[in-house]
């Protein structure tokens, strides 16, 4: 809602509350009114929390419940409501005989709020007048709004409702309506070139989709002048005739008006020069069925209004629209203005919002004005560059962000010492806008969505137009002087791998890079998709040249390597959204020892692992990282941020694990654990082309058939088998005489299996032995004892990785690693919260499942248990055995599933978390980042003294 509406809202208001209102009777009706009427807030009753209670110790020492009036929690407000007779600066006696204003019985309510519901804002309000704290400010004068001041002071109770969350929702509601109307659209013209339909044609839709968004837009954002002149222009045509219509409006559109044909139509006269190369080339129009007139017309134009949608969310929405294969498998995505935001808070918009502060608070008017002219040069100065932009959201988001600051940075040029806008004044956007869109660069390897990327920030820069009309009442200013568009060629088709970056923007003109680059890994790539696999190989020996085990890397760290070398000897400032898996496992011994040895890298900010919701129609959950990086000698603050409520504290350090320590390697190969424990090692491997291996139907037709041969097959689990219970078999014929199975028809068609399958293998040393010891298993791994099994791969989802004891005679295979042992002490700390902290952040991730490891396992940082200490795990891993077997006809995915599992199993699992930190020396307090610091300092105090006792 607009300033001048509420402004409108707020005189209705002030008629029907003045000089009315008593506390009890009124409170509720009165707050509603004022976000429902003035803010125009829906369900506002879902927004306040009445009768809040708080339980205090009064002045007497003596714990009592009382009642908050009303409590905001979105925005953090606490209102103390006193009735219309009631001074809000005199003492009342409390219960407990405390004398208190209503502030400060207000403050002493705050004060026993839980931390996290502590108040942003207080205010004590009498229905006459509005007395407000800033809790931030607390030892400033409150601001004083007496009702019948209302209407010119709304803009001061801006922080009662969180105004631009509020209005990102509407607006992303807005883009997503707007682009399923756009699909519609696509998709009733693609019919028209039938089924033979070529990229060529493909394009020239994307292209006409593009246009007819502008067109749209531009009619309902007044830049064509009257009202409806897009769709009354095509409404005046037959059906036959509107293809062709529209083809000379489009030529129209590209034609400056001195250029134009002197006899052209006075209906096509009235359009302006749109520029910008949007209607350069020719685009073929197929015929118009009435379908696709009524889409366009009536739904599309009539039927919406397109004025007020977010250019960020609509640009990736659109993007998805007009992609059909991304269409089918995701629906519509975007990345939510939040998560942006998350990007480009931390990097320099933070920053940017402290100076401008900074300038609003300095008291001197002639100091404030000069200030703000040279911050707004300032901002008009920086440059950013995406250089894996998609269809431009980061840099919209950006832009849109930068001149909101500038808007405000104008009206303080503007501001008398009253506050006020200073006279009339005219407009000279070259004068009073500085900011442009020029400042915005990027490099996108499909064509389409560099189009997109273009007519996205030409709409943001109309919308900032019209916004600094508004916000600082220009006389001459209007959205009909906004075109035509200036060129734009900022936005580069190609692949960002293999284009030099300085030729798209110098590095001594930078300031910013910032993105969220493709992470698909090489190794989660399809296997159809052999020759995309070729391109990102070639790709990431060409950023990373011989750099040792790069090949191992995500495909996002060649973005990082292409930064950190633009940043050299620069002052630029970098932040990725990534996969988390280069954070993790051997990935971070390999990028960042380099980035930091070689690049000076140094991490500035970071967000931990946390679900990057794409906001697809069809979601689909990544786990991501966000890094910020310099290669400066750095002394600013570093910043991290532990979840996805932004909850961020200052550390000293963050090294290659996102974590407050200096920088360490967890070693991929190590050879073997402390203190004499025992080793991990994989299962066994068949490379038997499925000969060896039984399903339960294989199994009981063998048996039936040879009944005394049933010491011949064993059960055979991997992880999939071990956490869903399920059953398969396999031929183990180790140490069997072969009379017991050389004549065997079953046993040998299935070695005839085997052999064919090692004869086409990849590895020489199977292909060349196929023929030899068909019957066994190509690596025998199987202990001689029983044994705890880990699944090499488990879902993220579970608090823990279903780990089991096995018999020595179920044949574990490669997809389980081994530990031959039967301690149940061993168990009783890999089944813990403290070893999943350290799983979380040091193991590999396939997708985002964890990825098993024996250096995740050697490496932890085991200690020597005392006797005791060891009763005690064996106690606690007992229980956890025992309460599973409760569930006997459960799977272990049943028991770990985080919504079935049973509450025995819970809290024997919480006593055992308990029990470890204990043994530990960890407090049940601590965050996961300072659980993660400590097992680091214990991992470097273990390596010292193991090179100590090899020294010896």
């Amino acid at each position: 809602m607009k300033l001048i509406d509420e402004q409108k809202n707020a005189k209705v208001f002030v008629k029907k509350w003045l000089n009315k209102g008593n506390e009890k009777q009124y409170t509720s009706k009165f707050w509603i009114d004022l976000l429902t009427l003035v803010f125009g807030v829906k369900n506002a009753t879902n927004y306040l929390d009445f009768e809040k209670p708080v339980t205090i110790i009064g002045e007497d020492n003596k714990s009592c419940q009382k009642y908050i009036d009303v409590y905001i929690p979105n925005t953090k407000v606490l209102i103390e409501q006193k009735g219309q007779n009631i001074s809000l600066s005199k003492k009342e006696t409390q219960s407990d005989g405390a004398k208190l204003t209503p502030f400060e019985q207000g403050l002493r309510y705050n004060q026993n709020l839980a931390h996290n519901e502590n108040a942003r804002w207080i205010i004590a309000c009498n229905f006459q007048t509005f007395e407000i704290h800033d809790m931030n400010h607390p030892q400033k004068q409150p601001v004083i709004i007496p009702l019948n001041e209302l209407p010119t002071e709304i803009y001061k109770l801006d922080f009662l409702i969180d105004k631009e969350t509020k209005n990102i929702e509407e607006k992303t509601d807005l883009s997503i309506k707007a682009g399923d109307l756009v699909a519609k659209i696509y998709d009733e013209i693609l019919k028209q070139y039938g089924n033979d339909v070529t990229e060529q044609d493909y394009q020239n839709i994307n292209q006409l989709c593009v246009r007819l968004v502008f067109c749209l837009y531009a009619e309902d954002a007044g830049l064509f002048g009257k009202k409806n002149q897009f769709s009354n222009y095509l409404n005046s045509f037959t059906l036959v005739q509107m293809n062709g219509a529209l083809s000379r409006l489009f030529q129209t559109l590209d034609t400056p008006e001195e250029n134009r044909p002197k006899f052209l139509e006075s209906d096509l006269q009235v359009f302006p020069y749109v520029n910008g190369g949007l209607f350069k080339d020719e685009v073929e129009i197929p015929p118009f069925t009435q379908k696709l007139k009524e889409l366009l017309l009536n739904k599309a134009s009539q039927g919406f209004n397109w004025k007020n949608i977010s250019p960020t969310i609509f640009g990736a929405v659109f993007e998805s629209t007009l992609n059909p294969e991304t269409r089918r498998e995701e629906g519509m995505h975007y990345t939510s203005v939040q998560n942006i935001h998350r990007v480009i808070d931390p990097l320099f918009l933070d920053d940017l919002k402290k100076e401008l502060q900074s300038i609003k608070e300095e008291k001197k008017l002639g100091e404030r004005k000069t200030r703000a002219k040279n911050f707004q040069t300032k901002l008009s100065q920086l440059n950013f560059f995406d250089p894996a932009c998609g269809s431009g959201n980061f840099l919209t988001e950006t832009y849109l962000s930068l001149r909101k600051l500038e808007n405000e940075a104008i009206i303080i040029q503007r501001e008398d010492k009253n506050g006020n806008i200073q006279g009339e004044f005219t407009f000279d956007s070259k004068d009073l806008i500085q900011i442009t869109i020029q400042q915005m660069y990027g490099i996108e390897i499909n064509d389409f969505a560099v189009s997109v990327a273009k007519t996205a920030l030409w709409i943001a820069e109309a919308q900032m137009y019209e916004e600094t009309i508004n916000a600082t009442g220009l006389q001459n200013g209007s959205v009909t002087n906004f075109l035509p568009l200036d060129t734009y060629e900022n936005i580069h088709k190609g692949n960002a791998l293999r284009l030099d970056w300085n030729k798209v923007i110098p590095s001594y003109k930078l300031t910013y890079i910032m993105g969220n680059p493709p992470f698909k890994g090489l190794s989660s790539l399809p296997a159809k998709d052999k020759a995309l696999k070729k391109e990102q190989t070639e790709d990431m020996d060409l950023v990373f040249g011989k750099l040792p085990k790069h090949g191992k890397l995500d495909y996002v760290s060649a973005w990082y390597e292409k930064a950190a070398n633009m940043m050299q000897g620069t002052n630029i400032k970098t932040a990725f959204v990534s996969t988390n898996s280069i954070t993790q496992g051997e990935q971070v011994g390999i990028l960042w020892k380099h980035l930091f040895e070689d690049k000076n890298v140094t991490i500035t900010f970071a967000y931990r692992s946390f679900v990057w919701n794409s906001e697809a129609t069809m979601k689909a959950h990544v786990h991501c990282v966000i890094i910020g990086f310099t290669c400066t000698n750095y002394s600013g603050d570093v910043l991290l941020f532990e979840d996805e409520v932004a909850n961020k504290k200052v550390v000293s350090y963050l090294n290659g694990y996102l974590t407050d320590f200096d920088n360490i390697y967890i070693q991929s190969r190590k050879s073997k654990p402390p203190f004499n424990m025992p080793e991990m090692h994989k299962g066994s491997q068949p490379t038997d082309g499925g000969g060896l291996i039984l399903t339960p139907k294989e199994k009981d037709k063998f048996l039936s058939k040879y009944p005394n041969d049933s010491d011949l097959v064993d059960l055979y689990l991997g992880s999939n088998e071990l956490i869903k219970g399920k059953k398969r078999y396999c031929l183990w014929l180790k140490d069997i005489s072969p009379a017991r199975f050389s004549k065997n028809k079953f046993i040998l068609d299935r070695l005839n299996t085997v052999i064919e399958a090692r004869k086409n293998s990849s590895t020489d040393a199977v292909r060349n032995n196929a023929e030899v010891t068909p019957y066994l298993f190509t690596q025998i791994r199987q202990p001689e004892t029983d044994y705890i099994a880990v699944p090499e791969v488990s879902s993220e989802n579970r608090k823990y990785i279903p780990i089991a004891f096995l018999s020595k005679n179920v044949i574990a295979s490669n997809k389980l690693y081994l530990i031959p042992s039967d301690q149940l002490w061993i168990f009783s700390v890999l089944i813990s919260e403290l070893h999943m902290t350290w799983v979380r952040t040091v193991a590999g991730r396939l997708e985002t499942r964890y990825s098993y490891s024996p250096a995740v396992y050697t490496n932890f940082p085991w200690k020597q248990f005392s006797n005791k200490e060891k009763e005690q795990l064996i106690d606690s891993a007992k229980n956890i055995l025992n309460a599973r077997d409760l569930y006997n006809d459960a799977s272990l995915a049943d028991l770990y599933n985080p919504k079935s599992m049973p509450i025995e199993l819970i809290k024997a699992h919480q006593k055992n978390d308990d029990i470890v930190a204990k043994i530990y020396g960890l407090s049940s307090s601590l965050s996961e980042s300072e659980i993660i610091r400590k097992l680091f300092l214990f991992y470097e105090k273990l390596n010292k003294e193991v090179r100590k006792s090899k020294k010896k």
